[in-house]
């Protein structure tokens, strides 16, 4: 099992980021590892709540299913992703910060089957993957112009 675990601070206040990343179909805007996101069905963002995503991973895309399993507005979200081959934990935490907010990523990744014989490898490759997703969240957040992509999902 791969582990990864880091924070990033943003001026955001922390109703605001939670409502933007736990809207999974965001995450194509700041993860440059995910070709596509989009969130399957109409209903708002809840516990439940199902997102498609397309990662490319060491040079092959996969897809990946995730489901809330925990929605804590605006204190946690996690998300459970799987496929034939892997599982994905991802739990993203929100506390005030120096007023703004202090985002905490935690994630785990686990093969199945046989695939489990590369868990040394993954690990390495899991750090660098989540290295650059959380630079391109810590730059978007950084950006002026995400204000109008949360209003924009919220209505």
């Amino acid at each position: 099992m791969a582990h990864y675990k880091a924070s990033v601070d943003t001026p955001r206040p922390p109703g605001d980021v939670f409502a933007y990343l736990s809207d999974f179909s965001t995450t194509a805007e700041w993860d440059p590892g995910v070709v596509e996101a989009e969130r399957l069905g109409e209903a708002p963002v809840a516990d439940g709540s199902e997102f498609r995503l397309v990662a490319d991973f060491l040079h092959r895309k996969t897809t990946l299913t995730y489901r809330i399993v925990e929605y804590d507005p605006p204190n946690a979200v996690t998300f459970r992703g799987e496929n034939s081959s892997v599982v994905s934990l991802d739990r993203i935490t929100f506390a005030p910060w120096n007023g703004g907010t202090r985002i905490t990523y935690d994630a785990d990744l686990a093969l199945k089957g046989p695939f489990k014989l590369a868990d040394p490898l993954l690990a390495l490759a899991f750090k660098r993957v989540g290295d650059r997703a959380l630079a391109g969240m810590r730059k978007t957040l950084r950006a002026p112009t995400l204000v109008p992509t949360i209003l924009r999902k919220r209505v």
